[in-house]
């Protein structure tokens, strides 16, 4: 588990386990097969195959990606419907683009301020790093000093076993509002980080453990990264959008892909697996890769069933409510004003924007729009998503119009993605542990059950929920599956 820590110790494992095939230790022939094929999924499959070791990866999209899903504007610009930025410290992903011979592009930040619209009022700020709302001078000591508090509980948080943290227990047993309450006095400062809760957990402060928060904020380095756009977790997307990073790792993988195949049922013997898929199909491995959301990974059938303290685990860790959407304009006419797109607000249903134009918009090029992009998150999401398209729509625009002036009520296109609603995923951006979840079911999370193991982002102690996490976790699965059969090969 210690392992796991480092940044590259999945690949790092799989180079030590491919040496030991080298040196003629017999491995499995029974492929290992994949649940998912996200990028956890995908990576685990490629790290596998790198390692000598053949795979099976069943999707049940008719796409890969999982939570990572390209789209495009009337006019072909690509826009990214789920997961789209990497930043500084998130070093899988860097290599990742590299290897597969992608660019990136920043975001657009330079030249213009964030637009903060806190209790009824609008303000500018500077968008740098370590920058705070301008908010009077008793909500701007208040939240300073809660803000250094929370990053200093969250820099003693164990990353590999959250559990046993220093006041676990305490931590755990209480919600993030709890803790917002408790350590901010002003309704200002109280509001920005409910507002920020919202956009980094796609979940309302009340929803989720106190523990879960500081965890996941050293997860991602500490709050203020995770915030941040430059030196920060949005600081780069891709170019052609996130999802040529899973479409040319599918590619690598060839045929071993198999779409439109949604597993039922997985058996386990002490000699192998076999999955059943909702088509009929049956499939026999020496090892399986689950790679579904949690909650997801709870609906399959197992036989023996799963452990009651894994299957506890998973009633208990709910993905966030997100709905993601995207308005073209001709320009990115904001931009003129003096705003760079983003936006922070208390009032809904959309409280954080970007922008989130190509790369050459602005730039005199043809056919290059300008791309607002927005959140509805939390309890925003799960009552907006039970509305009326058309009304849905005009509430958008509306928050967008009180933002950036009326030329953004009338967008070229308007597109938006109901995470909640996509039957595979059912919620973004990963799951959250409400409280006393981390004490009580921390160990199952990771641990792997017989020839079953599970990845994904919400498996990671780096990077946690993005990205980043997914890789990682998928690498290091796949060094744990080649590391016990080389034990049980040389046995």
């Amino acid at each position: 588990m210690g392992l796991r820590t480092s940044p590259n110790i999945g690949t790092v494992r799989v180079e030590l386990v491919r040496d030991e095939v080298n040196k003629g230790v017999v491995m499995s022939e029974l492929p290992t097969i994949v649940v998912g094929a996200g990028l956890a999924g995908l990576s685990c499959a490629r790290a596998l195959l790198a390692a000598g070791r053949e795979v099976i990866l069943l999707e049940a999209r008719d796409r890969v990606g999982g939570r990572v899903e390209g789209g495009h504007l009337s006019d072909g610009t690509p826009i990214e419907l789920g997961g789209q930025w990497i930043g500084p410290g998130q070093t899988r992903m860097a290599q990742l683009v590299e290897e597969l011979g992608l660019e990136t592009f920043r975001t657009w930040n330079d030249a213009g301020s964030i637009l903060i619209d806190l209790g009824g009022k609008q303000s500018r700020m500077k968008p740098v790093k370590g920058a705070v709302p301008r908010l009077n001078p008793f909500a701007l000591a208040d939240l300073g000093q809660g803000l250094a508090r929370f990053t200093k509980a969250a820099s003693k948080v164990d990353l590999e076993r959250p559990w046993e943290s220093p006041d676990a227990e305490l931590l755990d047993g209480q919600t993030f509002e709890t803790s917002i309450r408790r350590n901010l006095r002003t309704l200002l400062a109280r509001a920005y980080c409910r507002v920020a809760c919202e956009a980094v957990f796609s979940a309302d402060a009340k929803d989720m453990s106190l523990l879960h928060a500081l965890f996941y904020a050293h997860s991602g380095t500490d709050l203020e990264t995770m915030l941040s756009t430059d030196a920060g977790a949005q600081q780069d997307r891709i170019v052609g959008g996130s999802v040529r990073i899973v479409e040319e790792v599918a590619r690598e993988l060839g045929d071993r892909v198999r779409l439109g195949s949604p597993v039922r049922r997985i058996e386990q013997s002490g000699s192998g697996v076999v999955l059943e898929t909702l088509t009929g199909e049956r499939l026999e491995g020496s090892h399986v890769v689950v790679t579904l959301p949690p909650t997801l990974a709870g609906r399959l059938d197992y036989d023996p069933p799963l452990p009651s303290w894994r299957d506890q685990l998973t009633q208990r860790l709910p993905a966030g409510s997100v709905i993601k959407v995207h308005a073209s304009y001709p320009t990115p006419f904001w931009r003129e004003a003096g705003l760079n797109g983003q936006a922070a607000s208390d009032r809904g249903p959309v409280k954080v924007t970007f922008d989130n134009s190509p790369p050459d918009a602005g730039g005199g090029v043809a056919g290059s729009p300008g791309v607002l992009m927005g959140f509805l998150e939390g309890n925003d999401a799960r009552v907006w998503a039970r509305k009326p398209e058309g009304e849905r729509r005009a509430a958008v625009l509306e928050c967008f119009v009180r933002y950036f002036g009326a030329a953004a009520a009338e967008p070229i296109d308007y597109i938006e993605r109901d995470w909640m609603a996509e039957p595979y995923s059912r919620g973004c951006y990963g799951a959250h542990f409400t409280p006393g979840v981390w004490t009580a079911y921390g160990p199952a999370l990771r641990e792997s059950i017989g020839r079953i193991h599970w990845a994904g982002t919400e498996c990671s102690p780096i990077w946690n929920g993005y990205m980043e996490g997914a890789v990682r976790s998928g690498e290091a699965t796949a060094a744990e599956i080649l590391a016990a059969e080389v034990v049980s090969a040389t046995r």
